[in-house]
């Protein structure tokens, strides 16, 4: 990271750390969109049981993420403010806080998860599946949770070329190794959906060991591991990054989250509607990586010149971002619309999920527009750290207002299943609209106060 004057010095800058964070992002959901679409080859059981599987994983981890997230910022601000001594000790106590936040997710997942699937309105065949998959999946947890850490503090240093090139190496490990325990090759057992959750689970240690070698070895590396020192854990550390990543992880954990349980609420109608929905959702979710590629460039360039008290700069990195990804959105519309079908095959082999996946991607052209100004702005108060607002303003769009209209016109009206679609995209719409009035208030409190006077945002 280094100052900018122009801007076109500012759009080089940013796509140049955009870049391969949105390929390490794509990359690394294309594991699960691989677990899926494999999935889905063995049988509709196996990608209704991988689908419910996923659904439970993925806003939980991506939950657990959201709170690493808090180094980067911290990071970021340490390094604008030219305090590069003081940022070791903060990413160690990020791997602390790693694998405490794991001990505490695997321990709650032990104790509840079989009863939660008990309770779900599953076929048999299926509550095996995703139970066998998340039980799979949760020995790779705690690799991939300090890869998390690791990775908040490489993408902070504006290194995003070593991730993406971490992620590019382990993904087609993770294809071969879905191939073999899904498919059961070269003497492996057939494990069909649960083989995803195997794959995934090895992948993630393969990604962890690649990055504790690339930090060891990387010059870039080299002046923030001369202050390194083993130190035990500090509450004033974890409550610093927990006043931030909690909220932010939050946020997060809520939107991802209103798609998990819309998931697990399509238990109610048939295992087709479920295998469809969990195709068509599944594909939305790789597009997703776009925008959220965007959020996590902009947190890094945010806080940087947040930390350097360059107010103007920062504006102007937001109009950048925001504008690029909404560009993104739009595009990736009319990509859906004109690929449906093309795209509904890739799932499934089974004509009824075929044509149940293109209806459900009709409404998942809107959800882009949404998701383009959201999670970029999201990104741009994070780096201002500014996390509290956007996490009530996502606790009300999704659960309060999105959820219950969804469950209404899928269960009162005549839209059935797809009405939890358009509970969705009201969702992402309201909370779209509240995030961009709370940046517009950020920006001006900023405008005209100096940083010291600003105390936390709420």
């Amino acid at each position: 990271m280094k100052q900018t004057f122009t801007l076109r010095e500012k759009f080089r800058q940013f796509f140049h750390i955009l870049f391969p964070i949105l390929v390490t992002q794509l990359a690394l959901y294309s594991m699960i969109f691989f677990d899926t679409v494999m999935s889905g080859h063995a049988s509709s059981i196996d990608l209704a049981g991988v689908a419910i599987g996923s659904n439970i994983w993925a806003p939980v981890s991506t939950g657990v993420s959201g709170i690493l997230l808090a180094i980067t910022p911290i990071v970021g601000h340490l390094l604008g403010a030219n305090k590069k001594e003081k940022v070791v000790h903060k990413v160690l106590q990020g791997v602390y806080l790693a694998l405490t936040l794991t001990f505490l997710l695997l321990l709650i997942g032990t104790l509840s998860i079989e009863n939660i699937l008990n309770r779900m309105d599953l076929e048999k065949e299926v509550r095996y599946i995703a139970y066998g998959f998340l039980k799979a999946i949760a020995f790779g947890a705690p690799a991939y949770f300090v890869y998390q850490a690791l990775r908040a503090f490489i993408d902070a240093l504006g290194n995003t070329r070593i991730t993406m090139v971490i992620t590019l190496t382990s993904l087609p490990i993770n294809v071969f190794l879905c191939y073999v325990f899904i498919f059961g090759k070269f003497g492996v057992p057939v494990f069909g959906g649960i083989g995803a959750g195997i794959a995934s689970a090895i992948t993630y240690y393969i990604l962890l060991l690649i990055a504790v070698a690339l930090v060891i070895g990387h010059p870039s590396f080299r002046e923030y591991l001369a202050h390194f020192k083993i130190s035990p854990p500090s509450l004033g550390t974890f409550h610093e990054l927990l006043r931030l990543g909690v909220p932010t992880g939050s946020a997060i954990f809520f939107e991802t989250g209103i798609f998990a349980a819309v998931a697990l609420l399509m238990s109610s109608f048939s295992t087709i509607t479920l295998a469809a929905h969990q195709g068509a959702m599944n594909f939305v979710s790789l597009l997703y990586m776009i925008p959220l590629s965007f959020s996590m460039a902009l947190t890094i360039v945010v806080g940087f010149e947040v930390g350097a008290k360059r107010f103007k700069d920062v504006k102007q990195y937001s109009f950048i971002g925001l504008g690029c990804a909404i560009a993104f959105a739009l595009f990736n519309a009319l990509l859906i619309y004109i690929f449906r079908e093309q795209v509904a095959t890739l799932y499934s082999k089974e004509q009824p999920v075929i044509d149940l996946i293109q209806q459900f991607l009709v409404f998942a052209i809107f959800f882009q527009l949404s998701d383009a100004i959201t999670t970029p702005v999201q990104g741009v108060l994070r780096g201002y750290k500014d996390v509290n607002v956007p996490f009530f303003t996502a606790l009300f769009s999704y659960w309060c207002f999105g959820l219950p209209l969804g469950y209404y016109l899928a269960h009162y009206t005549e839209w059935g299943a797809f009405g939890f679609w358009l509970g969705l995209i009201t969702g992402l719409s309201t909370n779209a609209i509240f995030l961009l009035i709370r940046l517009k208030i950020i920006e001006k409190r900023y405008a005209v106060k100096p940083l010291e006077e600003i105390s936390t945002l709420e």
